[in-house]
């Protein structure tokens, strides 16, 4: 009799300084984040699948394409539709791919995976991905791409954490600073375009309490090098930070899991990056591009 598989695959756990995290060969996804035994992220049980994008990697695209089609070098591309409903290709290819552990094991405090992404339907291109996980003071980690093919690729990433204190985010206080906030159609997130933070629902340059108000839009002008989102319980003072140093951010009000975390998703490009080229990374044959972030208390 074969052993039995779990929804998430393998599972390694890290622990260091009172930090606890367990990677899944799953899309080599992050299946929850604890300090002292208090969650600093949200995961979701080992057996269970990831939902609602809990600790997924968004390779080699984060956030939406609209209708999947784009045009690189003159070719039109077309994605597959993995959000049907609005006809969006969205979130990458890899999130549900298997990936392998590639350290030693000898670290308690390090897991690395990696995977192979061959060409694929209006992607088709090969990458070398890799992501490093870490316990230093917090959680970091950091995400490599490697074009190990023959023609350029089109790049991007972003990953999909939801920072936790424990208690409804209503109810707690946020914190980040941003220069602009990109507006989107409801009906199918179509990026519409910028407009200032400053004066708008979603200046909390002050720290303040998030209430009823619903956010899930791209943010940018984030200070460049390294910008922070902090989540504070005001009563107990449990606070989750993540820190990165890309360019773009997006921000989730957890309607979907019941507004219990925030998701705090750095990217290094926004939506529609490949039909709009913004901020879009080309990787030429040989070429590699690494970002990190970090998640403490």
């Amino acid at each position: 009799m074969s052993a039995q598989v779990l929804p998430s695959g393998e599972q390694w756990v890290l622990t260091a300084d009172g930090y606890a995290a367990t990677v899944v060969s799953v899309g080599g996804g992050l299946r929850g984040l604890t300090y002292d035994g208090r969650a600093v992220l949200l995961g979701y049980g080992e057996d269970e699948p990831a939902q609602a994008g809990i600790g997924q990697h968004l390779f080699p695209w984060p956030n939406r394409i609209t209708d999947g089609k784009y045009t690189f070098e003159g070719v039109d591309q077309q994605l597959d539709l993995t959000e049907p409903e609005r006809q969006n290709a969205m979130h990458g290819l890899t999130r549900w791919a298997n990936w392998e552990r590639v350290d030693d094991g000898t670290d308690p405090a390090v897991v690395e995976v990696a995977h192979r992404l061959h060409g694929h339907p209006g992607y088709p291109h090969q990458l070398d991905l890799r992501l490093t996980y870490q316990l230093v003071d917090g959680l970091t980690v950091t995400a490599t791409a490697t074009n190990v093919g023959t023609s350029d690729a089109p790049y991007g990433y972003g990953m999909h954490p939801y920072l936790s204190v424990g208690r409804a985010i209503d109810e707690c206080v946020l914190e980040f600073h941003a220069a602009e906030w990109l507006e989107v159609s409801p009906e199918r997130m179509t990026p519409i375009g910028l407009s200032p933070v400053t004066g708008s629902p979603y200046d909390f340059h002050q720290g303040r309490v998030i209430g009823d108000l619903d956010i899930d839009n791209a943010f940018t002008g984030l200070g460049g090098g390294s910008w922070s989102v902090t989540l504070t319980d005001p009563d107990s003072g449990n606070r989750s930070v993540l820190t990165s140093d890309t360019v773009w951010m997006q921000l989730y009000t957890g309607a979907a899991i019941g507004r219990t975390a925030l998701a705090v998703e750095p990217m290094t490009c926004p939506p529609n990056a490949f039909i709009t080229g913004q901020n879009l990374v080309v990787l030429k044959p040989g070429d590699s591009h690494a970002t990190s972030l970090t998640v403490s208390v």
